[in-house]
């Protein structure tokens, strides 16, 4: 099987956020970055198909040169080359640029199966993955928890997480574009061995493509703002009961 693992580099979960001047970016001088967990999940994924049925895991990312540290440590973690569309404006590019980007990375590559991550850490679009099935021409299925491959039949099923605690069975062909749920396996980390031939192992660049255009827009971004909101409920307890459950319910929302 041949098998593309998309990842994204993200700023750092113990980062404190900084805004530019202009309120529609973060100061990304000022970053330290780090790969994107869901996407990291996926890559695993990836991994153990390879190891149940031969082939190739290559991890594709799109963004400016800094991009090449995570490529790096897929590699490290046991992908066998990388592709890296290289662009500093991708760096803050909505699903359908990044989505257009990677898939012409991938023309003639000829994949069996394309993973992504559920999600960014940083926009937390979840939309990447959905794109790039549609640009590529490919079935896709999302929040997938396991995968079952059939090379021989090209064909897979998919273990979709839905909401309330049910799942989903879904038969697919390949070749097919999945978006992996966080928790799906036990992430793997680079060895020293791996950080070593991972300097031998390819990162081919591309550039971007001509005529994307963005279809989304940040116009401003601002930082939560953190403030105590105590209330306090009195009366009789069973008032104060039905009181706090009303409030939870059509208020906060949480039941």
């Amino acid at each position: 099987m041949k098998i593309a693992v998309c990842i994204k580099q993200v700023p750092s979960r113990e980062w404190q956020p900084r805004l530019r001047d202009d309120k529609t970016w973060i100061r990304e001088q000022d970053v330290s970055y780090e790969m994107n967990e869901p996407d990291a999940y996926a890559l695993e994924e990836a991994l153990r198909l390879r190891e149940k049925h031969g082939g190739e895991v290559v991890v594709c990312s799109a963004g400016p040169p800094r991009v090449q540290q995570v490529l790096r440590e897929a590699l490290a973690r046991g992908a066998d080359r990388a592709i890296h569309v290289d662009a500093e404006s991708l760096s803050a590019a909505d699903p359908a640029v990044t989505a257009g980007a990677l898939t012409a990375a991938m023309a003639g590559e000829r994949f069996d199966l394309v993973l992504t991550g559920l999600q960014s850490d940083d926009q937390g679009h979840g939309q990447t993955g959905v794109v790039l099935a549609e640009t590529l021409g490919m079935p896709h299925s999302t929040i997938i928890m396991e995968v079952q491959v059939d090379p021989a039949a090209a064909a897979l099923r998919v273990k979709r997480e839905l909401e309330g605690g049910w799942f989903q069975w879904v038969a697919m062909p390949l070749p097919a574009v999945l978006t992996i749920q966080s928790g799906i396996n036990q992430l793997r980390y680079a060895t020293l061995k791996g950080i070593m031939a991972a300097k031998k192992k390819e990162i081919r660049s591309v550039p971007l493509p001509a005529g994307l255009e963005p279809r989304q827009q940040i116009v401003a971004l601002t930082l939560p703002v953190r403030a105590k909101q105590t209330q306090m409920i009195g009366g009789p307890a069973s008032d104060a009961a039905r009181e706090l459950v009303r409030r939870l319910r059509d208020e906060a929302r949480v039941l």
